[in-house]
């Protein structure tokens, strides 16, 4: 993809393309990784932290109320999704 360097202040600047952005979930101020070699330069998007409900459950402080019988509820959205 050939991109066209622009000047701003006393730097070069190019455009992220939309398909980037929208592959990563990246946003404005979302940070990226440059890994610079010679003549190469890469644009690497930080991977997303993966949670798990148990972890996250473990985390809880205790005296947290708790919904009776949530375990045995069955799902109504995403929650089952695999990412």
């Amino acid at each position: 993809m050939l991109q066209t360097l622009r000047k701003a202040g006393g730097s070069l600047v190019m455009t992220v393309p939309k398909a980037f952005i929208d592959q990563n979930g990246l946003t404005e101020g979302s940070q990226v990784e440059l890994l610079l070699s010679g003549k190469k330069m890469t644009v690497e998007a930080p991977s997303r932290p993966r949670y798990k409900l148990a972890d996250l459950m473990a985390e809880m402080p205790e005296g947290m109320p708790r919904v009776e019988g949530w375990d045995e509820m069955p799902s109504v959205g995403l929650e089952r999704k695999c990412w």
